[in-house]
C-alpha cells in the first residue's frame, strides 16, 4: 500500500512539473540569443555521429565558458545514403518507424540502434553541459503517405492529412500537412513527443517561411508545448514576410530573415539590408535570425564549394560578427570547431563583444545610406552605449562616418574599441570615423 502511494505521488509530481513547464511562456527559454554550432555549413546533409561528438567535445572544452551551448544536427539525419554538395533525391533510403516518424540512420548514428533514436547522443552532449538540437522539414513524409502509415494514438493514417500543394520546391521528402484535418495536430504531437523523449532542446523547422505556413507553425507550437519540455523553436529559412512578424514572434524563439548566408560579401550586404525592417522585433525570447556564421573551416562536405577556410577577409569577418552581435541575432557557428584557427576563435570568444550581444537593449538603426551604416544599442545594466559603424560599399575609397551624440542620448563620452579594448578618444557633439571599404568599428561609450 505504501509503495503504491509513493508511486502515485511521484507520478503526480511529474505531471505537475510538466504542466508548469508547458504553462511557462516559451519566450523565457531563450531570454538571450541562443549560441551554438550547426552541422550544415561543414557537413551538409551527411554529418555523422563521430563528427558531432568531436564538435561537442571542442565546444565543451573551449567555448562553453564563453556561452556557447547548443549542438545542432542539421538536415536529413534520417537518410542512409545522402551525399555532399546537395541531396540524393534519386533513391534516398529513409529510416522511419511504424508511425511515419523519421529515425536516425544507423550507418551514420550507430548509438541510435535498438530504437534509442537520438537519446544516447543527446545524453552524451548533455553530459558535457551542453544542449542538443535537430533539424526537420515541415510536413509529413511522402513515404508515410504512400504506405498509409497510422498516426500514433489515432485511427487516422498519413494519407488523410496531406496535400501536394505548396510542397517544398528544393527537397521533396515531405508533403504539406493540412492544418485543419483531423490527425494533423496529432501527427505533430507524435513527432515532438518522440523528440522530447530523446532529450531534444532545440528544433529547427525548415521551409516554413516562404510562403509563410501559419497553420503548420501553429501545430508545431502546440505540439512543443504539449511535451512539457522547453524546446527552443527556430523557423527557417527564407525571408520571413514582415507582415507575419507579430505571428512569428508569438510562436517561435527565432526566425530566419534571409536564405542561407555563405562566405561571400553580397550575402552580408543583402542580410544587412533585409534586417532594416526587423529592428522593432528584437526582444527577449524572440529573435530575428541572421543565419549561421560561415567562418573558420567550412564545406568539408558542404552544399556549396569545396573544403576551405572562409573566403571572407578578416575585415569582412569583423563586419559579420559586429553586425550579428549588435543586432542580437542568435549565434550559430557553422565552421568545424576542432579545426578552429586562432583568429576565428578570437571572434567567437571576445568577452566584451559577447556581453554586448547578451546585455544590449534598444537596438536601433541610426542610418543606412550610400554604403554607410550606423547601429546602436544600450547596456541596460550599466547604462553604457554601444555604437557600430560600417562601410559596406564596394567603392575603392574610404568613407567618413559621423554620428551625433544627441542621437545616442549622450552629451560627451569616452570611446573604446570593443574588439581590442583600446581607448579611441574623447568625443563631444559627434563621433567621427574614416573607414575603408568592407570594414567596421565597434565602440563602447562611457
Amino acid at each position: 500500500m505504501k509503495k503504491n502511494i509513493i508511486i502515485c505521488v511521484a507520478f503526480l509530481l511529474i505531471v505537475l512539473a510538466k504542466t508548469a513547464t508547458a504553462q511557462k511562456d516559451f519566450h523565457s527559454w531563450a531570454l538571450t540569443p541562443p549560441m551554438g554550432w550547426n552541422s550544415w555549413d561543414c557537413y551538409g546533409s551527411s554529418v555523422t555521429e563521430a563528427e558531432v561528438k568531436l564538435n561537442a567535445d571542442y565546444m565543451a572544452k573551449e567555448l562553453k565558458k564563453s556561452g556557447w551551448e547548443y549542438i545542432v544536427v542539421d538536415i536529413r539525419w534520417f537518410v542512409e545514403n545522402d551525399k555532399a554538395g546537395g541531396y540524393n533525391q534519386t533513391d534516398p533510403r529513409y529510416v522511419m518507424d511504424e508511425y511515419g516518424r523519421y529515425l536516425p540512420a544507423l550507418n551514420r548514428f550507430p548509438s541510435a540502434a535498438n530504437g534509442k533514436g537520438f537519446k544516447a547522443l543527446a545524453d552524451y552532449i548533455h553530459s558535457k553541459g551542453l544542449k542538443f538540437g535537430i533539424h526537420i522539414m515541415r510536413g509529413v513524409p511522402k513515404q508515410a503517405v504512400e504506405k498509409k502509415l497510422p498516426i500514433k494514438g489515432t485511427n487516422i493514417t498519413a494519407d488523410q492529412i496531406y496535400t501536394t500543394d505548396l510542397q517544398c520546391k528544393w527537397l521533396k521528402d515531405n508533403y504539406t500537412v493540412l492544418a485543419d484535418k483531423p490527425g494533423a495536430q496529432e501527427y505533430y504531437d507524435s513527432i515532438l513527443e518522440l523528440y522530447a523523449s530523446w532529450g531534444v532542446d532545440f528544433i529547427k523547422v525548415d521551409d516554413l517561411s516562404r510562403p509563410y505556413h501559419q497553420g503548420e507553425i501553429e501545430l508545431i507550437r502546440k505540439a512543443i508545448d504539449k511535451t512539457g519540455r522547453p524546446i527552443v523553436l527556430s523557423t527557417s529559412p527564407g525571408e520571413t514576410p514582415i507582415e507575419n512578424a507579430k505571428h512569428v514572434e508569438s510562436h517561435a524563439n527565432m526566425w530566419r530573415m534571409v536564405d542561407d548566408v555563405w562566405d561571400t560579401w553580397p550575402h552580408i550586404t543583402h542580410l544587412m539590408k533585409v534586417a532594416e525592417q526587423w529592428y522593432p522585433y528584437i526582444k527577449p525570447g524572440s529573435w530575428p535570425d541572421c543565419d549561421m556564421i560561415p567562418l573558420g573551416r567550412i564545406s568539408i562536405r558542404g552544399e556549396r564549394g569545396g573544403d576551405r577556410q572562409s573566403r571572407l577577409t578578416q575585415q569582412e569577418q569583423y563586419v559579420l560578427m559586429t553586425f550579428f552581435t549588435i543586432f542580437k541575432s542568435p549565434l550559430m557557428f557553422g565552421g568545424d570547431m576542432p579545426s578552429l584557427d586562432p583568429f576565428t576563435k578570437s571572434l567567437l570568444t571576445n568577452k566584451e563583444v559577447l556581453k554586448m550581444s547578451k546585455d544590449g537593449t534598444d537596438v536601433k538603426l541610426i542610418y543606412s545610406e550610400n554604403g554607410k551604416v550606423a547601429i546602436t544599442s544600450k547596456n541596460i545594466k550599466t547604462g553604457e552605449r554601444y555604437l557600430a559603424l560600417f562601410n559596406i560599399s564596394d567603392d575603392k575609397e574610404s568613407k567618413n562616418l559621423k554620428v551625433s551624440l544627441k542621437d545616442l542620448g549622450v552629451k560627451n563620452c569616452k570611446a573604446s574599441n570593443l574588439w581590442t579594448g583600446k581607448f579611441a578618444g574623447d568625443f563631444d557633439n559627434e563621433i567621427t570615423a574614416n573607414l575603408a571599404p568592407h570594414s567596421s568599428l565597434l565602440y563602447i561609450l562611457k
